[in-house]
């Protein structure tokens, strides 16, 4: 049986933890809330998210203690929204994920550090790039929870490391296949957020299917040119972990991104919009961490130059997507 510790308490980390324990594995799974455990641990199910998924409390284990999770684990999955990993794993000593193998299914940056979580956790805990994976869809929690054909890719410098996570996710309904490409995985998924926040603004303003086509085919050219600045490496963008995970968090009505951009492109203030959701859309700090590291790099960037200004500069989101709109071809 493979010991899992599970680090996040939201709706990703629930669908994971579905997938996990319902595979077999043993999964100690860390939650801020003492409440939320007490709730888990009483009535099997999480208050907050996918609270219709039951679990068997025999294959999960809820604790507020995150050293005490970890302690076993042969795998340590990382599901915190990446504004709060830097202060969960800062708890944990630097030995603490020595001799472990980590899988981030965080889609974002560590904000005011603009580094990527794998990079961040190699760096906290002095870890080699071999021990890490990235999950990449396309993939919505609250689909797996309904347990609707899914298909999820593991990137790894090892493929073999990645392979073997594939098989702990395999079941009748998800599907998993391993791939090198950590940095360019978990870039895309990093900037799948800002096109669906983006396209989520343009829908908000009344702009149609037409446009979004034009705005998500832009995005992959975008995306394709900061990649290749980052990381140019032989990828295929075409791919479901690239494509596909764009596509479906551009598109879908589950996508929190989407949602938050189409809030404030109908005159939501960030802070209110943020409030009503009473989720974390990754977006809106993938948007500034990804802006600052382009000053230096200097690739064409119109879509994430526009979700920067209107949600940090406060331009008027009508106004900013006259001027992109002028930029798309």
């Amino acid at each position: 049986m493979e010991k899992i510790a599970m680090l996040g308490g939201g709706s990703w980390a629930t669908a994971l933890t579905k997938i996990l324990s319902e595979n077999g594995a043993r999964v100690s799974w860390w939650l801020r809330g003492k409440d939320d455990v007490q709730h888990l641990r009483t009535t099997r199910h999480n208050p907050r998210y996918l609270s219709s998924v039951a679990f068997d409390l025999t294959r999960v284990f809820p604790s507020t203690d995150i050293a005490e999770v970890v302690k076993d684990a042969d795998w340590v999955v990382l599901a915190v929204p990446a504004a709060f990993v830097k202060e969960a794993l800062d708890k944990l000593d630097r030995d603490a994920l020595k001799g472990k193998r980590i899988i981030s299914a965080i889609k974002g940056m560590i904000p005011g550090r603009n580094e990527l979580v794998t990079d961040y956790a190699m760096e906290r805990f002095r870890l080699k790039e071999g021990c890490m994976g990235v999950v990449a869809g396309p993939c919505h929690a609250e689909e797996v929870a309904l347990e609707k054909q899914s298909y999820l890719t593991i990137g790894s410098p090892d493929v073999a490391l990645a392979e073997q996570f594939c098989q702990l996710l395999r079941n009748r309904y998800v599907r998993a296949h391993a791939a090198a490409d950590l940095d360019g995985i978990e870039y895309c998924a990093v900037m799948k957020n800002i096109i669906a926040l983006t396209c989520g603004i343009a829908h908000g303003l009344g702009y149609g299917d037409n446009f979004q086509a034009v705005l998500v085919s832009n995005a992959v050219q975008e995306i394709r040119r900061f990649l290749h600045a980052l990381s140019p490496e032989p990828r295929d963008l075409s791919a479901s972990a690239y494509l596909g995970d764009l596509l479906v968090t551009a598109y879908s009505q589950f996508s929190r991104n989407r949602t938050f951009g189409s809030m404030v492109g109908r005159g939501y203030s960030v802070k209110s919009a943020q409030l009503e959701m009473n989720m974390i859309a990754e977006g809106y700090y993938a948007v500034k961490s990804i802006y600052e590291l382009n000053r230096e790099l200097k690739v064409t960037m119109p879509i994430t130059s526009a979700a920067y200004h209107v949600l940090y500069e406060k331009i008027a989101p009508a106004v900013e997507l006259e001027i992109l709109k002028e930029k798309l071809r």
